[in-house]
């Protein structure tokens, strides 16, 4: 196992009714707050109201900003930071899901930097610090709510990167399973996709002696395949939505890449797609990972994947450990199918007019290269979208 550092600041309140913690959590760090959301579906819900209804009891002066995109974009953060400015504002709520709170935390870095936000994204110019952020989690997906990390679109370049800073990490997170109740059946599978993404990513290292992790990735899986269908079926299944939104924050914040070498790979190719047709993330994710398996499987990695096909999926371990390594990845798809998501790319509309630019694109920012599981230069990525058409 390699050396790491531990900190993971984010104060979390898991659980029914915790919501009433709100006033005196943000009142440690400020009392004039913008409070970010994305499509209004809180308004429908009634945790706005909720939300607005303590801000008044405690005497917290609050600005809005709706309507962030599922794929957040430079341009909300440009104004998120603008109402901050003009406003004095010293803390920021972010009420929704992974995209709010992306969002939230680029408004957050960019209040302290004059130029344009963009440039800490694209890393031209240096985070510094950050205004204090908290967030109401109402989708289990990226994990944002408990990491310092965050992803922004920019639609005139055709770039989707990731960014962050210690100073990003939300300063408290208000984990409620029962506000993802409402969330629709095709959000619920993307974000079940997702959870599970940031699993692989993190557990399909060829690194030795970091068995923990790689038990603790596994019980994340195992928690997705057991709640994915069941939440989807049943949304107010108050035990589903707990695990998957307990296993969202557990994917990401640190604690199954801890002692391990990750340098992601599917996410790298994934962001390309959204910022080129800004589909669902997760949707993405899970179209590339069943032929990402299939492309990176051979002779030095075979293992990992009877590993994953037998503590996962229960295969036999007796057999061939080839057979092993493909039964898995079938059963990988075969999964994802089986939760309504559409498992080529042509399906959600991406042909091969910009595979070869999305795979250049993937590798720009990267050194020219994604991942270290298998280190994954243009040729490769490209066969690999070409395997997802």
């Amino acid at each position: 196992m390699l050396n790491f550092n531990y900190s993971i600041p984010t104060k979390i309140f898991f659980g029914k009714g915790q919501i009433e913690v709100l006033g005196e959590q943000i009142k440690e760090y400020g009392s004039r707050v913008l409070m970010t959301y994305g499509g209004g579906s809180i308004k429908k819900n009634g945790i706005y109201d909720t939300v607005v209804e303590i801000l008044k009891k405690n005497d917290i002066e609050y600005w809005e900003l709706g309507g962030v995109d599922p794929n957040p974009r430079i341009d909300t953060v440009r104004e998120g930071i603008d109402i901050c400015k003009k406003n004095n504002v010293d803390f920021i709520l972010a009420v929704g899901g992974g995209s709010t709170i992306d969002c939230s935390k680029a408004i957050a870095a960019g209040y302290y930097y004059d130029g344009d936000p963009w440039d800490l994204v694209i890393k031209k110019a240096p985070i510094t610090k950050a205004l204090p952020i908290g967030t109401i989690l109402t989708l289990a997906a990226t994990g944002s709510e408990m990491d310092s990390g965050a992803v922004i679109s920019n639609l005139e370049t055709k770039q989707k990167l990731g960014f962050g800073h210690p100073s990003m990490a939300p300063k408290f997170s208000i984990l409620d399973p029962s506000y993802t109740f409402t969330v629709p059946k095709n959000q619920t599978a993307a974000g079940v996709a997702d959870i599970m993404s940031h699993t692989f990513e993190n557990y399909f290292t060829l690194d030795e002696g970091a068995y923990l992790q790689n038990r603790l990735a596994e019980a994340i899986l195992k928690t997705c395949i057991e709640y994915g269908r069941k939440a989807m079926d049943e949304p107010d299944n108050y035990e589903a939505r707990a695990n998957l939104m307990w296993a969202s924050s557990l994917a990401i914040n640190g604690l199954l890449s801890y002692g391990k070498d990750t340098f992601w790979s599917v996410h790298a190719m994934e962001h390309e797609l959204s910022a080129y047709y800004d589909i669902t993330h997760g949707i993405g994710l899970a179209i590339l990972t069943p032929p990402w398996m299939d492309y990176v499987l051979d002779d030095e990695r075979v293992d990992k994947f009877v590993e994953y096909g037998v503590n996962i999926w229960g295969i036999d371990k007796n057999k061939d450990k080839y057979d092993i390594a493909k039964e898995s990845i079938e059963k990988t798809y075969e999964f994802f199918l089986s939760l309504g998501i559409p498992m080529t790319l042509r399906e959600v509309g991406i042909g091969d007019e910009n595979l070869e630019k999305m795979a250049k694109a993937a590798i720009k920012h990267k050194g020219g290269v994604v991942g270290n599981f298998k280190p994954l230069y243009y040729e490769d990525i490209l066969a690999i979208y070409r395997k997802a058409l």
